[in-house]
């Protein structure tokens, strides 16, 4: 009896160690902070250059 008892006992001791997850949502709202620079150059001289560079060589292309 004493090889029943105590596989029984480890069998109650085994299924008392399952482990559990809880999810549950957050108090405070989830706060996403971006902080974002675009700088957008244009050069306008390198236009005339070309212009000018095509006008001279109208064969170019």
């Amino acid at each position: 009896m004493t090889k029943i008892s105590s596989g029984i006992l480890m069998a109650l001791m085994l299924a008392a160690c399952t482990p559990t997850v809880k999810l549950e949502a957050p108090d405070k709202p989830i706060e996403i902070n971006l902080n974002v620079n675009i700088e957008q150059h244009v050069k306008v001289e390198i236009q005339r250059d070309v212009k000018a560079a095509i006008s001279k060589n109208k064969d170019i292309f």
